[in-house]
């Protein structure tokens, strides 16, 4: 028992230890989010109300997406695209992180996060979009030799490609008086 401890403790040490994805790493950037265009009446009007899912990190295991860290995230990359209004905003997301798919091993690490957004006109409670998103990001051995490390950078990619993703459906959307639809 002693000997498995010793061992476990080494290769922590020589390996480091697993953190969760850090916020700036699932931002989406200023010049990432204003690559997209919004419909004016999203923009400044869009309130964050709820994130559920995630999951806290064991830094003996391996990296999570951490659920208040990708709130965190997604409310800066909304104000990133100038959508983040106040809390009496017309527009009110949410977003559920459903999963994380991560490999245990491999030298390229490819995450998939799933998250389902929810963006509700308030006044009239209707759902305008109501989406799954799904997006991949891989992290190779060029972007880290640690494995903890590539891992992490892997969660980091996949949720900022997927809060991306979500930026470009919302810039998709056309919002009338009486309509919404995706733009063509």
């Amino acid at each position: 028992m002693l000997r498995l401890l010793a061992v476990s403790l080494f290769a922590a040490i020589l390996t480091g230890c697993a953190s969760s994805a850090q916020i700036p790493g699932m931002t989406v950037t200023d010049t990432q989010a204003k690559a997209h265009s919004y419909d004016a009446k999203l923009q400044n009007n869009v309130q964050l109300t709820e994130v559920n899912g995630g999951e806290a990190t064991n830094p003996l295991w391996t990296s999570e997406i951490n659920g208040p860290d990708f709130r965190a995230a997604l409310q800066q990359s909304l104000d990133n695209a100038d959508l983040l209004g106040d809390n009496s905003a017309p527009y009110a997301l949410r977003a559920n992180l459903l999963r994380v798919d991560q490999p245990i091993f491999g030298l390229d690490f490819e995450v998939t996060s799933e998250v389902e957004y929810t963006l509700i006109d308030t006044a009239s409670d209707k759902v305008i979009l109501r989406e799954i998103v799904r997006t991949p990001f891989t992290a190779g051995v060029g972007d880290s030799f640690i494995a903890i490390k590539r891992l992490r950078l892997a969660n980091e990619g996949s949720a900022r490609a997927n809060i991306d993703a979500l930026l470009q459906r919302l810039s998709d959307l056309k919002i009338e008086a009486k309509q919404v639809s995706l733009k063509n």
